[in-house]
């Protein structure tokens, strides 16, 4: 990502990173990173989607997107239950690889769910937002390039607007993105408006 090697040529430049230094070059990595989701967010809700790469400063490598009208078919666990008693009403996925530079890449997945009713994607939600219950499943990760890529939540986000519930969720393919990077572009991607 270009604001790493700035912000890191910048401490070198003053003499190395001494005492205290490293937390420097964290908080300013973090506060880029910050600065990027805003970005990246308000090109999300204003529907710009390639603005939202631009913005974080990453390279859309590959994507794929694929409709449903079955949840419960592409679905798993706790949720999967859900949608056997309360059907959605469509479900929109896709699947980004991303490239953050210096060897990182990513691997993001999306779904929008359309439920009949805002209540029922509350309940949906706070259903999917809970460790261990299932969720969406995502597309297969070989079809952009990334086989193998299993998703554990550990970089999730969800957002509900009336009965839509977009889930996002981002794991790490080569290198090794930072960690508030991986959550930041979960936040972003949740932010996405439906294809």
């Amino acid at each position: 990502m270009a604001a790493v090697a700035v912000v890191a040529g910048v401490v070198s430049v003053g003499g190395g990173v001494g005492a205290g230094g490293g937390a420097s070059v964290e908080s300013s990595l973090a506060q880029a990173i910050r600065g990027s989701v805003r970005e990246g967010k308000e090109a999300a809700r204003t529907g710009r989607r390639n603005d939202v790469w631009r913005g974080m400063r990453l390279k859309r490598l590959k994507e794929t997107a694929r409709k449903a009208t079955s949840c419960a078919v592409h679905s798993y666990g706790d949720v999967q239950q859900f949608f056997a008693r309360t059907p959605c009403r469509s479900l929109d996925r896709m699947l980004f690889a991303l490239d953050a530079g210096q060897g990182d890449t990513m691997i993001v997945s999306v779904a929008w769910v359309r439920m009949p009713a805002p209540a029922e994607a509350d309940r949906l939600q706070s259903l999917v937002d809970r460790d261990g219950t299932g969720n969406v499943s995502p597309l297969a990760g070989g079809l952009v390039g990334a086989l193998g890529v299993r998703f554990t939540g550990r970089y999730y986000d969800s957002r509900r607007d009336g009965r839509l519930l977009v889930v996002a969720e981002v794991e790490p393919v080569t290198g090794a993105p930072a960690p508030e990077l991986l959550d930041g572009v979960a936040e972003v991607v949740a932010e996405l408006l439906p294809p």
